[in-house]
């Protein structure tokens, strides 16, 4: 099984630079190299495959963060969970569920909000999707510095505030604010909870 993210571009095409392309890249280059592991199309829209089911929705915190970081832009993702059952040596030739979930969940679930997953089991579904949408309360309105912070603290997961805010040049009660408004610590426990579930039915 494997897991596939498939995500576009929010106001890609108000921003007169490619700011956004340039960081959506290289956030990509950290999961793999293209066309095989990762793929941008139609412009301003990308599939990368996460072979490690638990860190699916890591790396959409990731990218999420990253890109929340550029003014006026946002991502929605699409997670699939499931068999990949064609291996192509470019990802957006390739096909199975997970890549169909991954599509279900894109053109289905993100009309409503930025982040949604299907997989094979409805019970997971229900629970995580609510879970997002109410996460998404929160991480649709990240501020710049709140998507900064956010993103250091996901990265650098055993720095203290102090190390934090010497990497930004702020104090450390300044790190403390920004994570408590981009609510980093109940979306990490969202996260841990994510990897449990997942874990749980891979391993039975």
């Amino acid at each position: 099984m494997t897991s596939i993210l498939t995500g576009d571009i929010i106001n890609s095409r108000k921003k007169n630079d490619d700011l956004w392309l340039l960081t959506l890249r290289s956030t990509l280059n950290t999961y793999g190299k293209s066309p095989k592991n990762w793929q941008i199309y139609r412009g301003d829209s990308f599939q990368l495959e996460i072979q490690n089911l638990e860190e699916a929705f890591y790396v959409a915190l990731d990218l999420k963060a990253n890109l929340k970081r550029i003014e006026g832009i946002d991502v929605r993702i699409g997670i699939g969970i499931g068999k990949k059952e064609y291996n192509y040596s470019e990802i957006t030739a390739s096909n199975g569920e997970a890549f169909i979930n991954s599509g279900v969940a894109f053109d289905t679930y993100l009309k409503k909000q930025t982040l949604a997953i299907k997989t094979p089991w409805q019970e997971i579904d229900e629970e995580l999707n609510l879970a997002f949408e109410l996460a998404l309360l929160t991480m649709d309105s990240w501020t710049q510095n709140s998507a900064e912070v956010f993103k250091i603290s996901l990265k650098e997961k055993d720095a203290t505030q102090n190390e934090i805010a010497k990497i930004l040049g702020i104090t450390q009660g300044r790190v403390s604010e920004r994570q408590k408004r981009a609510g980093f610590e109940q979306i990490m426990k969202l996260e841990k909870r994510f990897q449990k579930l997942i874990n749980q039915k891979i391993n039975g």
